[in-house]
């Protein structure tokens, strides 16, 4: 870990038991306060610390933004795993993944591996490319234009195959295609034996915050036979909605 990132986590740990002047920090830290302050100005400039009329810094509202993201993955990975194992079942042991959005990245954040020898190459953790998976079509779909120009300019747009959406202006016609008819599909356009299919998982006020995939090996089933699992992963994706609001709600 560099000397620099090491300074400024410790400022953090600092700031998470309450609000702090610059000499105390640089006393804690035993550094200088020039060097303190050029950590604290970069943290305040990516508000992960913020400064009050006194002088005074504590904690800024990205940490709170990226800790009510963690908290909402790690419950709705909850609520929907009894969901997604379920659908795995259901559709003769296929790949099932949960996936969110999380800075400018398709997450996946649960899977259901594959009972079949035939299997495509992810885990939890790994982002999946926004232009060429299906969760990553669904996560993207209604992002106001502002997120979604952010989103699409930090995208390569690299043809993993032959079928790969390899430009801005196509892909944007997708996801039209996508909010119209409310799941999106992976033809062959990440591995070129895998079919996919996903659906949005939505909150109480519609927002997309995570979607469900079923991924199938084309030696499995047909593109059109993937087709025809998209009632049970609606279902499955209605299910999950239903279980995250009543959980939300006793909370």
């Amino acid at each position: 870990m560099s000397q620099s990132l090491a300074r400024a986590l410790q400022i953090l740990g600092e700031l998470g038991d309450g609000s702090r002047s610059l000499d105390q920090l640089a006393e804690t830290l035993d550094v200088h306060k020039t060097t303190v302050l050029r950590l604290l100005r970069t943290l305040e400039s990516e508000r992960f610390v913020q400064r009050d009329q006194h002088h005074r810094f504590s904690l800024g509202s990205r940490l709170f933004e990226l800790g009510s993201a963690s908290l909402e993955q790690h419950a709705i990975r909850d609520a929907a795993m009894p969901h997604l194992q379920r659908l795995a079942r259901d559709s003769g042991g296929q790949a099932v993944h949960l996936a969110a959005y999380e800075n400018g990245n398709a997450v996946y954040i649960a899977k259901i591996e594959s009972t079949s020898s035939v299997r495509m190459y992810s885990r939890v953790g790994l982002p999946a490319p926004l232009h060429a998976t299906a969760v990553g079509k669904v996560l993207v779909c209604e992002l106001p234009e502002g997120r979604l120009e952010q989103a699409l300019h930090a995208t390569t747009f690299e043809p993993f195959t032959r079928r790969t959406i390899t430009d801005a202006a196509t892909y944007r016609k997708v996801l039209t295609t996508v909010r119209s008819q409310g799941w999106a599909e992976d033809a062959a356009e990440h591995e070129d034996f895998i079919n996919c299919i996903a659906a949005p998982v939505r909150d109480a006020t519609g927002r997309i915050m995570a979607a469900v995939s079923i991924s199938v090996p084309d030696v499995i089933l047909s593109h059109d036979e993937v087709h025809g699992l998209l009632p049970r992963l609606l279902e499955t994706t209605a299910a999950i909605e239903a279980d995250w609001t009543h959980t939300s709600e006793r909370t």
